[in-house]
């Protein structure tokens, strides 16, 4: 079938102005590139503006504003403040949408939740469509662990999964074990709708060689936003209590990369006033593609203690990087990071803290990781496109 295929690009339009992208921002602009590869001139856009209207961007200003968001997460570090809205109002005033005729017999692709807590408007957007609707779902971590979520956080994520439920004629998911927590909630909608599992791919740039040798004090890296469930909190007393208990030479450093999210006091108050944590914990609220790149190179090994997740792009990043990965046993992560990581309770404190001095001093656990990582196969983003198209071209028929 030749008909066309809409990406929806509202979630990118939406964070305009942020300096730096979020894992799901990634994702939109993966599908992107990946559908424009496959599909070409077939490949739409199509936006839900921050103005409130609804249609296609046109095919230049879509590709501009992709290739102008790119450039800026590659090389531009920000902060935590977002950019003006009188700096970003040309951005959003070149993007506002058209009405072009269109024709029956597309399929709408929505990689982002973005307004999928309306389900009017998704309905009304199909009709204008006259398309199929084919949803990427994430995770389904507000509903399932509420506790880690914004106070609304669960009562939203589930008018998502309601209108994905009532509207998706296909669903692709990140991981096997989004796949299960969905299930119950399309067998309640009585609808019988395929999905495909199609793991994430790892976000690379070119690498400019090989790492300058490091005099300075080996260290770690936790990637992620500031949330309870991503637990830093195990992370920050286990570098407290080796700050208090080791000599200093035996001390690595943490570097914590990401923004400030939600509930996240008691960890705020140990970044920012735990004497003990001075000089041994770095927080970077922002920070550019290469500069991630730059300090993943150089770490002992990528630290993810969390206690939910759908996927483990940080984990896949990492190993890809031949960054030993240090994570919680969790399916999700599992299924990104095979038999390489050392998977470890989020509640075993004496394990974590074990490990970690056993990677400072490139011990045991840390070669025999190196070992595991050889036999480690990246999933990619090609693997990940290939299914979406199949899923698209069945749609299709």
């Amino acid at each position: 079938m030749d008909g066309e295929v809409i990406l929806d690009l509202s979630r990118l339009l939406s964070r305009v102005r942020h300096h730096t992208p979020s894992g799901v921002d990634r994702v939109e602009m993966a599908y992107a590139r990946g559908l424009l590869d496959a599909f070409g001139e077939r490949l739409q856009f199509a936006i839900v503006h921050p103005f409130g209207l609804h249609g296609r961007l046109p095919r230049n200003k879509a590709l501009h504003f992709l290739d102008k968001i790119e450039r800026r997460w590659t090389d531009e570090d920000g902060g935590v403040a977002q950019r003006s809205l009188f700096n970003v109002l040309p951005s959003l005033l070149g993007s506002l949408p058209v009405q072009p005729r269109r024709t029956a017999g597309g399929v709408y692709v929505q990689a982002s939740p973005h307004h999928l807590t309306n389900a009017a408007l998704v309905g009304r957007i199909m009709k204008r469509e006259r398309a199929k609707l084919l949803c990427l779902v994430h995770d389904l971590i507000p509903i399932e662990y509420p506790e880690y979520a914004r106070p609304d956080g669960a009562a939203q994520h589930r008018k998502r999964i309601e209108t994905i439920a009532a509207y998706a004629d296909g669903i692709v998911v990140n991981s096997a074990a989004t796949k299960r927590s969905l299930g119950p909630w399309l067998d309640k909608a009585g609808r019988d709708i395929d999905i495909r599992v199609a793991l994430l791919g790892t976000h690379t740039i070119p690498d400019p060689g090989d790492p300058e040798p490091s005099s300075g004090t080996p260290y770690f890296v936790c990637v992620g936003t500031i949330e309870p469930r991503k637990n830093h909190l195990l992370l920050l007393n286990l570098w407290r209590h080796m700050a208090e208990t080791l000599p200093s030479d035996r001390i690595p450093r943490l570097i914590i990369v990401g923004r400030r999210g939600w509930e996240n006091e008691q960890v705020v108050d140990m970044l920012e006033r735990c004497a003990a944590l001075q000089g041994h914990v770095v927080e970077l609220n922002g920070c550019s593609d290469r500069q991630m790149h730059e300090l993943l190179r150089g770490a002992r090994a990528l630290l993810l203690p969390s206690f939910a997740e759908g996927y483990g792009m940080p984990v896949a990043e990492a190993l890809s990087t031949n960054i030993p990965v240090l994570c919680s046993d969790l399916p999700a992560l599992r299924e990104a990071g095979g038999s390489a990581p050392d998977y470890l309770d989020p509640l075993d404190g004496l394990a974590w803290r074990t490990h970690i001095i056993d990677y400072y001093g490139a011990g045991a656990r840390y070669l025999a990781q190196h070992k595991r990582m050889a036999e480690w196969r990246p999933p990619s983003w090609a693997d990940h496109m290939r299914i979406v198209c199949d899923a698209i071209a069945d749609l299709q028929r």
